[in-house]
């Protein structure tokens, strides 16, 4: 409870709980509004801190499993939060524009990251020297806009398992297409919004900065829990494998041993059983003549 406490007390000086005017409410987040003061929303911390600590677990359940979490923030506000934590646990991100089809056209998004990848590559092994200034010139702006745009979704290969929205409602086609495609979706949802349309809502101020901020970075904190459980559980499977692998070696060993011991007897047997046969008395055989003198012939 302790905990529960700080982190509520951390939000309050954040400013989450400040909602938006009361005229532009959404009446579907009246479950979340604690009180009206002068006009303006009160978001529920109580309700915030659930939110949180609900997203907080099963993200870090999905970066476990090794999934991928894209960060959508196209906001002024929230751009580089979204981005310097995104970097941080390696998750894609877009924090410029959404392309419109970037999650339903994803084959289509991924030639245009081949292509600018293709651009940076000739630019950088120097095979573009060999064009005009002016072709190099359009090249390396070609690339600088595709790297805005494309530059945090360029490694990964396939369409991400979850979406976590800075403000649901500026990110309704990002929401459109993962909902479409059954992708999970997490986010920052102000007393404007429908919290319904996502499955993880979380009840906050999504204009302030700080606010920002603060949710972010506990969640990213959250992520990269995951990631280090996965990396301890791949580590020590590879220490049972090794030890498995070690004790196939003993068996193995053990088995050899027995085999050597084996022979060792059957050949030690077998010299056993020549010598008592050696040890026998001879049978004399009478000489038939070979070599004797032979009988006299009459």
């Amino acid at each position: 409870m302790e905990n529960n406490t700080s982190l509520q007390q951390q939000l309050l000086e954040a400013g989450v709980h400040f909602g938006h005017l009361k005229k532009k409410w959404n009446p579907k987040m009246l479950p979340y509004i604690f009180a009206e003061k002068k006009g303006i929303h009160i978001i529920d911390l109580n309700k915030t801190v659930e939110g949180l600590q609900e997203s907080a677990a099963a993200l870090k359940a999905i970066a476990r499993s090794g999934k991928k979490i894209m960060f959508v923030a196209t906001k002024k506000q929230a751009k580089e939060i979204v981005n310097e934590c995104a970097r941080r646990v390696n998750m894609p991100f877009v924090t410029e524009r959404w392309l419109g089809g970037m999650l339903t056209n994803f084959n289509t998004v991924r030639k245009s990251v081949k292509k600018m990848q293709n651009i940076e590559k000739m630019l950088a092994d120097g095979s573009a020297e060999s064009l005009t200034k002016k072709e190099r010139l359009t090249l390396t702006r070609d690339k600088d806009k595709m790297e805005k745009v494309l530059g945090g979704i360029a490694q990964i290969s396939r369409v991400p398992a979850a979406l976590f929205m800075v403000d649901i409602g500026h990110e309704h086609i990002a929401l459109a297409e993962a909902k479409r495609l059954n992708i999970s979706t997490f986010g920052m949802v102000d007393t404007n919004c429908d919290p319904n349309k996502i499955d993880f809502a979380i009840p906050a101020n999504d204009d302030a900065t700080k606010s920002i901020s603060i949710i972010v970075n506990y969640l990213t904190a959250a992520i990269a829990e995951g990631l280090q459980e996965r990396q301890a559980d791949k580590d020590s499977e590879d220490e049972g494998h090794d030890s498995e692998e070690s004790a196939e070696a003993k068996a193995a060993r053990f088995e050899s041993r027995a085999d050597e011991g084996g022979d060792k007897n059957r050949r030690g047997g077998g010299g056993a059983a020549g010598a008592g046969r050696s040890g026998a008395p001879k049978r004399r055989v009478p000489n038939t003549g070979g070599g004797g003198r032979k009988p006299a012939t009459k």
